[in-house]
């Protein structure tokens, strides 16, 4: 844990203790809805393992990045700031601060990546189909390879981690270029490669998708045609992308600004509760990827139905039957369980949705083609196996 008897001044917050209290139970909310929904999309995605498409490995890290960000720094920052004070030391400051930039800086460079390969898919389409999954995981490495660049970076004196202005987490210290070289050399380098240009990057990426849809009536046909599922898939990725683009950048921007103020102006002109206040809104950013994904894609959607289904399927299957409602609820159960069995008492298989796929609106469970009997309440009717769908 760290030091946890410093009691240097630097690690007291410089905030009102109910804005702290308010920060901490703000910092709990965040931190279950993004376990919750990146580890619900992490499932979800792992089910589809084999049927991902190049861009959703971007998603899939962008994930991984959010919820490193959510284990690492929300256990920490959440007492800190209902005890008023930094808890954890100077060595934990530093660790903290270092996973803070790398998995914030993966993600912003995570969702640039992914802003270039679906402006390669459609506006080049002849080289983005040759965009392969390999392909895909070479740039993945290459993201974090990229983030780590920086976040290591004050560890090795280039620019520096200390507590952030309010007290309660940790940072890069955003006053050290006021009065040292290399602290303001890492800024600026941090400012312009891990902001302004991946900014810059998604926009134009975004913006040149649009204008070669709007601009070419093939271009639509080719790419956002109802009749293509598969370019369909693609256009819906370019506009859940950019979704997850606003979200995050929306959420960062604040932060963005308030640092480089401190940085580059009056460093004391700038007040704690403007960092605390911006701090709050970066760090809901790991709760944006998962709900745009898993509500507005239709087969992530579909998957994480189709996963719950069975699970309540199973709990009831295992709960004992009441013996004392005889009534109609009670029959229905019975025939309802008794029409899942086979003729020859072999049991369907309802595990996880394991072949989601894009091109397919349902997920299915194939099986030899043979006739089996099935018990339907009081009738008996034959079909072969490979009509029966799994439904929920």
């Amino acid at each position: 844990m760290g030091n946890a008897s410093d009691t240097s001044s630097v690690f007291a917050s410089s905030i009102s203790k109910e804005h702290d209290i308010m920060m901490g139970s703000l910092y709990s909310v965040f931190c279950v809805l993004s376990v919750t929904g990146n580890c619900m999309l992490l499932l979800v995605a792992y089910h589809k393992r084999s049927t991902l498409k190049p861009a959703e490995f971007f998603i899939i890290n962008l994930s991984i990045s959010d919820l490193g960000m959510t284990l690492t720094l929300f256990p920490l920052a959440i007492p800190s700031a209902l005890s008023h004070r930094w808890l954890f030391g100077e060595i934990t400051c530093q660790i903290y601060a270092t996973c803070g930039v790398l998995f914030g800086l993966c993600s912003l460079t995570n969702l640039t990546a992914l802003s270039l390969v679906c402006c390669l898919k459609v506006c080049f389409p002849n080289y983005g189909n040759k965009f392969s999954s390999s392909h895909a995981r070479l740039l993945v490495v290459g993201v974090w390879c990229y983030a780590s660049v920086f976040a290591v970076g004050p560890l090795a004196q280039w620019g520096h981690y200390t507590a952030e202005p309010y007290g309660t987490a940790c940072c890069i210290d955003w006053h050290a270029p006021n009065h040292e070289l290399s602290a303001l050399s890492y800024i600026v380098c941090l400012f312009v490669f891990c902001y302004a240009l991946p900014c810059t990057v998604i926009f134009l990426s975004y913006a040149f998708i649009l204008l070669t849809v709007r601009g070419s009536r093939q271009a639509v046909q080719q790419h956002v045609s109802p009749q293509t599922k598969t370019t369909k898939a693609h256009a819906l990725i370019v506009k859940l992308s950019i979704a997850v683009c606003i979200g995050f950048l929306g959420a960062w921007t604040p932060y963005a600004i308030v640092a480089m103020w401190a940085a580059f102006g009056e460093a004391t002109q700038v007040p704690p509760a403007a960092f605390a206040l911006a701090a709050v809104f970066a760090k809901s950013s790991t709760i944006y990827n998962p709900m745009v994904y898993l509500l507005c894609k239709p087969n992530f959607r579909e998957c994480l139905y189709r996963d719950t289904s069975a699970l309540r399927q199973m709990i009831h299957r295992g709960s004992p039957q009441p013996q004392e409602d005889f009534g109609f609820n009670s029959q229905r159960n019975k025939d309802t369980s008794a029409s899942m069995k086979f003729s020859n008492e072999q049991q369907e298989s309802y595990g996880a949705c394991l072949n989601c796929t894009e091109n397919a609106d349902l997920c299915h469970l194939t099986a030899p083609q043979k006739p089996a009997g099935i018990q339907m309440g009081s009738t008996c009717t034959e079909v072969t196996v490979s009509q029966m769908s799994i439904t929920t």
